[in-house]
């Protein structure tokens, strides 16, 4: 790894994550231990902060009410399970409940004496919790995929769909295909998709041929697809959608054009749908391995009695990522960011990743859909040397 940050695969229990130089608590043969208490939020910014002198405060901000409590409690059992994993006791994680006021979770964070925040989980908002952490020089690892947060103090740790995108549109390449065409949804994400694509055909000369837009139904989508068909020469068409969507537009695809490679995005991963549907065989996407998050998904469910939600590898691989300079951090002390900037980035359970500009830049490896399931056609690379 030479001078690699490394967050390394461990040995010991489920195979967990474990810091160079630490171990796990859970020996070769041995149970998992029983589920922590549940994470309680911390007091009002009226009270004063408790006091931990030998303890890094470390706030995580995440929905724990509402619509989306149940992701942000998963986030929350992550964090539990990385600190237990890796048996630190001078990190102290606090959660927040976001659900109805990011800002105000935000200044009880402040108050209580937090030094780093991880989350929040939604992009949007970010901005209410960055005008309170700013001021306080309180940096924050967010578990957004929104790239336009980031900056100033704000680091976005979330999957970015466009790097997805170029990873399989290189692999394409690497395979012969020049000529692309998309199907997009409506919003943002289609938005983003389709720049993805046009930015990738500026920089290494390729073509997009076509890009149709389609709301979410049936008639639009069949629509799109009849223009796609229509508008002229492609080799590849990618659908920048989640499986709901890719189970139909698969069909309608290989009625119009036998011979087009479909390609798809990291929105497939993880997806039963996407592999039973027979059009959809030989089509490509990219996203990161889900080996070691398999892995930690067995650990969770043996503490918790459920499947974790998959974003919750983001949660374990941001509390290993302030383990690993918490070495290099005194309590009390300002958060050492500058060490986020490493170049040469970290390895967590979502494989290699660095920081650029605030952004996340991730290893993705190329998946094949086949009769079988998944199967890995181009490996993530394991470091960015």
């Amino acid at each position: 790894m030479g001078r690699r940050r490394a967050i390394r695969m461990g040995a010991v229990g489920f195979g967990a994550l474990v810091l160079a130089g630490c171990k796990g608590i859970i020996p070769d043969g041995g149970s998992a231990p029983p589920p922590p208490p549940p994470p309680v939020e911390g007091p009002s910014a009226g009270e004063l902060p408790d006091v931990d002198e030998a303890r890094h405060r470390v706030a995580l901000l995440v929905p724990m009410s509402g619509q989306n409590a149940a992701v942000g409690q998963s986030l929350s059992n992550a964090t539990t399970m990385a600190l237990l994993d890796t048996n630190t006791s001078n990190i102290r994680i606090t959660s927040y409940d976001t659900a109805s006021d990011p800002a105000g979770a935000a200044r009880r964070a402040i108050a209580d004496g937090n030094r780093l925040i991880l989350g929040p989980l939604l992009g949007e908002n970010v901005d209410a919790v960055q005008a309170v952490a700013r001021p306080a020089r309180v940096p924050i690892i967010s578990f957004s995929n929104d790239s336009q947060v980031a900056g100033d103090g704000v680091y976005v740790m979330g999957q970015i769909p466009s790097q997805s995108i170029e990873r399989t549109m290189t692999y394409a390449q690497q395979n012969g295909i020049t000529r692309f065409a998309a199907l997009v949804p409506s919003g943002e994400y289609g938005k983003r998709a389709s720049d993805a694509m046009l930015a990738h055909a500026r920089r290494t000369g390729t073509q997009v041929a076509a890009i149709e837009t389609y709301d979410r139904d049936n008639s639009s989508l069949a629509s799109a697809v009849r223009r796609l068909q229509e508008s002229g020469d492609y080799q590849a068409v990618l659908i920048a959608d989640g499986a709901r969507i890719a189970v139909r537009a698969g069909p309608m695809l290989r009625d119009a054009d036998q011979m087009a490679k479909i390609l798809g995005t990291e929105l497939w991963s993880g997806d039963a749908q996407i592999a039973q549907t027979p059009a959809l065989r030989g089509a490509w996407f990219s996203a990161v391995s889900d080996a070691r998050f398999q892995r930690l998904s067995d650990s969770y469910k043996s503490r918790f009695g459920s499947a974790p939600y998959r974003v919750s590898a983001l949660g374990y691989d941001a509390v290993l990522l302030t383990i690993r300079i918490a070495r290099d951090w005194q309590p009390g002390d300002p958060f050492p960011v500058s060490q986020l900037d490493d170049p040469a980035g970290f390895l967590g359970l979502d494989g290699a990743f660095r920081f650029d500009d605030g952004v996340v830049k991730r290893a993705f490896e190329v998946r094949e859909v086949t009769v079988n399931g998944m199967k890995v056609v181009s490996p993530a690379p394991a470091s960015f040397d």
